[in-house]
């Protein structure tokens, strides 16, 4: 089973954790949230709203932001921002037709936390968007002297 818990990364919120063993090569669970188009991403991002997208394509990308409930959201990537040397993923991303999972790619012990990659991409973007609302932030605090 799967649980959400404090993450074992410096500097992540939660994670997502198994309290059984999981094999290599095992489904783990299936991404899901808001199915919608690169574009409607995009303005979801304008307004702030970003940071849990899978890309499939232009005209299919998963978004979870407003799922909760959505376990797979909680993934983190062991290369992200907070990084620990002796820490690598154990999982990645498989797509299956317009569908995505989180695939084992090594054993994970009972109590181990779900590290899958995100892609350079993501941590790119993230960056981006990051600057952006420090962008926004400073012409809020201009305009409200």
């Amino acid at each position: 089973m799967l649980y959400v818990s404090k993450s074992t990364l410096p500097g992540a919120g939660k994670g997502l954790f198994t309290d059984k063993p999981i094999k290599k090569g095992t489904r783990i669970i299936e991404y899901t949230g808001d199915i919608i188009t690169y574009k409607e991403y995009d303005e979801r991002v304008q307004n702030d709203r970003y940071g849990y997208l899978f890309y499939i394509n232009k005209n299919r990308c998963i978004d979870a932001y407003d799922h909760k409930e959505a376990l797979a959201r909680y993934a983190n990537d062991a290369k992200g921002i907070g990084q620990l040397k002796a820490v690598s993923n154990n999982s990645k991303y498989v797509v299956v037709g317009n569908r995505c999972y989180i695939v084992a790619y090594r054993n994970i012990p009972a109590g181990g936390e779900i590290l899958v990659g995100y892609g350079a991409e993501y941590w790119r973007d993230l960056k981006y968007n990051k600057a952006l609302d420090k962008k926004k932030s400073r012409s809020k605090k201009k305009c409200s002297k």
